[in-house]
């Protein structure tokens, strides 16, 4: 019996149908093709002959065909599954090389994205640590200027409860001036009943010598009066002369448009004339106590404006004896003691008569004859007690108003030095009088806008020893100063911005008022960036 494979045998699907002999015949000749040593007529001749052998082996082949049939069918469903299978790990492996392009992508993204993370984490962390710092500076910038204000506060307080105890003291000497007033009014009456009550007890000789006495003195005042008529009429002619030269003359060749060739000839004029007009106006104070004292105010005018005029030329040091006699005399004022021979009665019905300047109430007279001492005396002693009656003035709106008139910031920059130590602080003192919102501080601050006061400052401010208290006061004169744009340029021209930037790293955080001025000024100057300290301030 023969063995066949899946493929070698191959029946057709008919057999089941034809006869015996075709299904024979098939299987025959399909034995025939599958064997390989049987001759053709031995096949020939087993057509011919059906035995029942044949008829089993059929029913085994039929039986072999169908379940290879099967077999084949189920390995074609097997083949048709493992091609879906293919199909399907194809699909999930095009699916899984997408995903691990997709996951390549992702990480490149990822890694960029945690390196863009870092950088930006770096950044915040650095805008932190910029903005903490900041921070903390603000804060303790805020700590100053609160300990500051504090500290103004209570020097605020301090100084209300001052004004109070010195007004108390002030009503308390008031009242005792008013009983001591009016005691000298009693005894004043008192006095003037006890002459009046000894004249009428006095003999008719004495009445005689009286009359004597009375025309030797008509004939000593005759005398008297005829210097001074020269000397008022020498005065006038100088001054009709100098009138005529200066203003006259110069108004005329204006016209015809000389102008500037004869300014330098007048100036030379005019300094010629003052050395003359002075002396003559120092003898005239020895008459002013029989003038109405309405002109006082003119003439004191005219010496303070003369004395101005010196300042331009070169004879200054030739009129220094004359200034100084009169700045003593302006200081203690004039007295005419009268005659000495004169009678008890007479000396009583005709008080002496004095002509005060200095100590004069009339505010003008007082200011200007201040001014003058300050110009020309050097005592200590009478310059200290011109600056204290000054700083009084100047409290008020009339002396801050004359101050200006009379242009008095150059005399009081002649005192602003290191070595007048007793002085410096009364000079400054009388500047930060000026210095008072009022109507008056733009026009004083316009005044101090010049070369000479910056200068001065800055030498003031160049000086080791310079007292702290000073160096406050003066800071609060160019805080203000600084408001001015203009007064940059001088700033810089006598580099005291580099003193106030110096100044502001050396100066201990304890004196918190000066330093509040110093980081003002700095800042009106544009020299620092620290707007919250403006906006408190």
């Amino acid at each position: 019996m023969y063995t066949y494979t899946e493929t070698d045998v191959t029946l057709p699907s008919s057999l089941a149908a034809n006869t015996v002999t075709c299904s024979d015949h098939d299987i025959s000749s399909g034995l025939v093709r599958k064997t390989a040593s049987k001759p053709e007529t031995e096949v020939l001749s087993g057509q011919r002959l059906i035995p029942s052998a044949i008829n089993q082996i059929y029913d085994e082949l039929y039986v072999i065909h169908q379940k290879l049939q099967q077999e084949n069918s189920a390995q074609q469903e097997y083949a048709l599954q493992l091609q879906k299978r293919e199909h399907f790990l194809a699909e999930r492996e095009a699916l899984l090389f997408r995903h691990e392009a997709a996951l390549t992508k992702i990480r490149g993204v990822e890694e960029e994205v945690h390196a863009k993370f870092q950088i930006i984490k770096e950044q915040h962390e650095a805008e932190v640590q910029q903005l903490s710092e900041s921070l903390k500076e603000r804060t303790k910038e805020n700590k100053r200027l609160r300990s500051s204000f504090d500290a103004l506060k209570e020097m605020n307080d301090s100084l209300k409860k001052q004004l109070s105890d010195v007004t108390e003291q002030n009503k308390k000497l008031e009242f005792q001036a008013k009983k001591v007033q009016a005691r000298l009014d009693n005894l004043q009456r008192k006095h003037e009943f006890l002459t009046i009550q000894k004249s009428k007890d006095v003999s008719q000789p004495m009445q005689e010598i009286k009359s004597v006495k009375q025309e030797k003195m008509t004939a000593t005042s005759k005398i008297c009066k005829a210097p001074l008529n020269s000397h008022v009429y020498e005065l006038l002619t100088v001054l009709m002369d100098w009138i005529s030269d200066q203003f006259l003359k110069v108004k005329k060749e204006e016209e015809r448009g000389e102008n500037h060739k004869l300014t330098y000839t007048h100036k030379n004029d005019t300094q010629e004339k003052w050395p003359k007009l002075l002396p003559i106006i120092a003898e005239q104070l020895q008459w002013m106590p029989f003038v109405n004292p309405k002109l006082h105010i003119p003439v004191i005018k005219f010496i303070y404006w003369a004395i101005r005029q010196l300042d331009y030329g070169t004879q200054h040091s030739t009129m220094t004896s004359t200034m100084r006699r009169l700045g003593e005399d302006i200081f203690k004022g004039i007295a005419n003691k009268g005659n000495k021979h004169s009678s008890s009665e007479q000396s009583a019905e005709s008080k002496p008569k004095t002509a005060a300047f200095f100590k004069s109430s009339i505010l003008p007279l007082r200011f200007v004859s201040t001014l003058i001492i300050l110009k020309t005396v050097t005592q200590a002693d009478y310059l200290a007690q011109a600056f204290d009656s000054l700083c009084v003035d100047l409290k008020t709106d009339e002396g801050k108003a004359l101050f200006l008139e009379y242009q008095s910031v150059p005399i009081i920059l002649n005192h602003l030095r290191i070595s007048s130590r007793g002085l410096l602080s009364n000079a400054i003192d009388g500047l930060l009088q000026m210095t008072m919102e009022s109507g008056f501080l733009q026009p004083f601050l316009e005044a101090c806008s010049n070369e000479s006061f910056f200068r001065t400052c800055s030498v003031l401010l160049r000086n080791p020893k310079l007292d702290l208290l000073i160096l406050e006061k003066i800071s609060i004169i160019l805080q203000k100063l600084s408001r001015i744009k203009s007064n940059k340029k001088m700033f810089e021209l006598f580099t005291i911005h580099l003193v106030i930037q110096e100044l502001q790293r050396t100066t201990h955080p304890d004196h918190a008022f000066l330093c509040i001025n110093l980081n003002s000024i700095l800042f009106n100057l544009g020299l620092t960036k620290t707007n919250s300290f403006v906006s408190s301030h």
